[in-house]
C-alpha cells in the first residue's frame, strides 16, 4: 500500500506565463487565521479589496470585484451575463485565448463572427472595422489585450473605440495585462473586463478579478432568458459583493485566498501602477539585451510585444522539452513552452509581477546560457 506524506515543493523560480513568483508578503496573508466569509471583517475587506481594485482596473465601476475561481471563470462570467441565443459576437484570434471566447460565446448559443490574425500579430483594426460595418447587428466585441500564447499587445483602447463608435459592448481579456501594462477600464471604455490573480498581481492563482460598465449592468438587467450559469449569475454575485454589512448569502468566498488578493492589490497600490508599468518594461529591455547576447532573438516586432510575456525563437537544432527540462531540474527555473501554433518553436518567458526584477533575468540568462552550450 502506497504511503502518503506531507508535500514540501522545492523553491522555484516561476518565469513561464504563469503563476508567477507569490511574494512572500503574499504568502503571509494566505497564511492567516480564517474568519468565516460573512464575519463583519471580513465584509470590510470585501469593500477593502473591491476599492483597491477600482484602482488596479482605473475604475469608477460600481460592479467591480474578484469571482471565487480562476481567469476562465472570469471569462466565462463576461460572456455568460452578456450574451444570449443568437446575438452575434465579434471575435478577434490571434492565439489560443481568442479560440476561447468563441467557445463561449456557442455555448451560450450566440453566433461567433472571427477576424483571425496571423500568430504573433495585432489584431487587424481594418479588418475589425470592416466586419462591424457589415453586421450592423452585432453586440459584442471581443478581443484579448494581451495575449498570452504569443506575446502581442493588442490595441485595446483602438479596438474599444470601435466598439463605442458601432455601438457594441466590448469584452476584454486582462489576465496577463492587469498590472504589467497600461490598461485604463474608464479612460478606454470597457464594458466588460476580467483577469486573473497569478499573473502581474504575483498572488495565488485562483481568483478572477471582474468589472462591468453601467451599459453592460443594464444589459445584464434586462436579459430576455436567464444567465446560464448560477454561479456565476451577476444579478445574485452582486448581492454578496454589494455596499454595506448586510450581504445576501451566494457561495462561501475562499477566505485565506481574498487575504492574499487584497495584500497583491494592496502591493500595487503602494507601488503605483505607472511604477509597476515601468518596472516591468524596464526588465524586459534588460533581458531582451541579455537573450540578444546569447544570440536569441524574439517572435514579436518591439512596437507590439509584451514585455511581461517573452516569446523567444528556438534556434535551429536546439530541443525545446530538453532545454525546460534541464532548466527546471538543474536550475530550479521554469518557463514555458510554446502553444498552438507555436508549439515547438518558442519559448514563453515570463517578467511578471515579483518575478520581474534584476536577480531572476541574471538568473535566467545565466541558466540559459549553461543549457545551449
Amino acid at each position: 500500500m502506497q504511503t502518503h506524506s506531507t508535500f514540501l515543493p522545492p523553491e522555484r523560480t516561476l518565469m513561464g506565463p504563469g503563476p508567477s513568483d507569490v511574494n512572500p508578503r503574499i504568502l503571509n496573508a494566505i497564511a492567516r487565521p480564517t474568519v468565516g466569509h460573512l464575519d463583519p471583517l471580513f465584509i470590510e475587506l470585501m469593500d477593502a479589496t473591491k476599492q483597491l481594485l477600482q484602482y488596479a482596473f482605473k475604475t469608477e465601476n460600481a460592479l467591480t470585484m474578484p469571482i471565487s475561481a480562476p481567469g476562465s471563470a472570469g471569462m466565462e462570467a463576461c460572456f455568460v451575463n452578456l450574451v444570449e441565443p443568437g446575438d452575434k459576437v465579434l471575435v478577434c484570434i490571434n492565439g489560443v485565448f481568442g479560440n476561447r471566447m468563441v467557445e463561449n460565446v456557442e455555448r451560450c448559443g450566440g453566433q461567433a463572427i472571427v477576424i483571425k490574425n496571423d500568430w504573433g500579430k495585432q489584431t487587424d483594426l481594418n479588418a475589425v472595422e470592416d466586419a462591424l460595418k457589415k453586421e450592423a447587428d452585432i453586440k459584442v466585441l471581443a478581443f484579448v489585450h494581451a495575449e498570452t500564447s504569443t506575446g502581442v499587445r493588442n490595441d485595446a483602447k483602438r479596438l474599444c473605440e470601435l466598439a463605442k463608435q458601432y455601438d457594441c459592448l466590448s469584452i476584454v481579456d486582462a489576465v496577463t495585462s492587469l498590472g504589467g501594462i497600461e490598461l485604463d477600464v474608464d479612460g478606454w471604455g470597457i464594458d466588460a473586463i476580467y483577469s486573473g490573480s497569478q499573473k502581474c498581481l504575483s498572488c495565488v492563482p485562483g481568483i478572477s478579478p471582474v468589472s462591468f460598465s453601467d451599459r453592460a449592468v443594464h444589459v445584464i438587467q434586462n436579459r430576455k432568458t436567464k444567465v446560464q450559469s448560477w454561479f456565476l449569475d451577476m444579478n445574485l454575485i452582486v448581492g454578496y459583493w454589494g455596499k454595506g454589512a448586510k450581504r445576501a448569502y451566494h457561495h462561501t468566498a475562499p477566505v485565506n485566498s481574498m487575504y492574499a488578493f487584497y495584500e497583491a492589490l494592496l502591493i500595487l497600490k503602494e507601488e503605483g501602477l505607472e511604477n509597476a508599468w515601468q518596472r516591468h518594461q524596464t526588465g524586459h529591455n534588460e533581458l531582451v539585451a541579455g537573450l540578444e547576447g546569447l544570440g536569441l532573438s524574439l517572435a514579436v516586432d518591439a512596437e507590439y510585444r509584451l514585455p511581461q510575456l517573452n516569446v523567444v525563437n528556438i534556434p535551429d537544432g536546439v530541443n525545446d522539452a530538453e532545454v525546460r527540462a534541464r532548466l527546471l531540474n538543474d536550475f530550479n527555473l521554469e518557463i514555458g513552452a510554446g502553444l498552438g501554433e507555436f508549439a515547438g518553436k518558442v519559448w514563453r518567458i515570463g517578467l511578471m509581477g515579483y518575478a520581474c526584477k534584476p536577480r531572476n533575468i541574471d538568473h535566467c540568462l545565466t541558466s540559459l546560457q549553461k543549457v545551449l552550450k
